[in-house]
């Protein structure tokens, strides 16, 4: 097939560069999902925040993954595909009863998949169709989803706890880097970051 020397591919946004959301616009979609009883994406929501993990962990996690015979677990550890080292996260009181909301709604065994697909029997929710809940989250809330995405969720704490805290090794753990200078260019600190630190210390 041949292409005119106009036509472009559409760029891709790079992962950087998607926002990461603020505690009112967290508040705003969660409140706007449980109005419209969306239990499964209030259940997604409320994961991806916790887990800070990328689209391809998220979307194959299995009901076994976060869930003991005590209930939802508090805190869990799975291999990222990307780098095939261990993360952990914590999943939060918000996050446990949204879980165990759609897992009861859902009727979902232990070896199921967390999100099954609803286009496809057997799999599991695609990153794509997890991209395109995300645009649509973000909607709801009158964002422009071309600023926001998938990455936009997986940002959101670590972003927060990097402004309170400065702690750029707590960022890292949480997000899975092997790298400092990953978490470094992910969160898109600057020299004026450093700067403001700190000029907040005195000795």
């Amino acid at each position: 097939m041949l292409y005119s020397p106009a036509f472009r591919f559409p760029s891709r946004k790079p992962t950087g560069a998607e926002l990461a959301l603020k505690p009112f616009h967290v508040w705003g979609i969660r409140v706007r999902l449980q109005v419209s009883h969306r239990t499964r994406d209030l259940a997604l929501f409320d994961l991806a925040l916790d887990s800070k993990l990328r689209g391809c962990d998220l979307v194959q996690l299995k009901v076994s993954d976060l869930v003991s015979a005590s209930g939802v677990k508090r805190r869990v550890m799975i291999l990222q595909q990307k780098t095939g080292r261990p993360v952990q996260f914590e999943v939060t009181e918000q996050a446990r009863r949204s879980i165990s909301a759609w897992i009861e709604a859902k009727q979902l065994r232990a070896d199921d998949w967390l999100f099954p697909s609803r286009m496809k029997r057997g799999c599991h929710l695609s990153t794509r169709q997890y991209a395109r809940l995300v645009d649509k989250w973000v909607q709801l809330v009158g964002l422009d989803p071309a600023a926001y995405g998938t990455h936009s969720l997986r940002r959101t704490k670590v972003a927060l706890l990097y402004k309170k805290t400065g702690n750029l090794r707590a960022c890292q753990l949480l997000l899975g880097h092997t790298k400092l200078e990953s978490t470094v260019r992910y969160l898109g600190v600057e020299v004026d970051d450093a700067l403001e630190l700190s000029e907040a210390l005195e000795l």
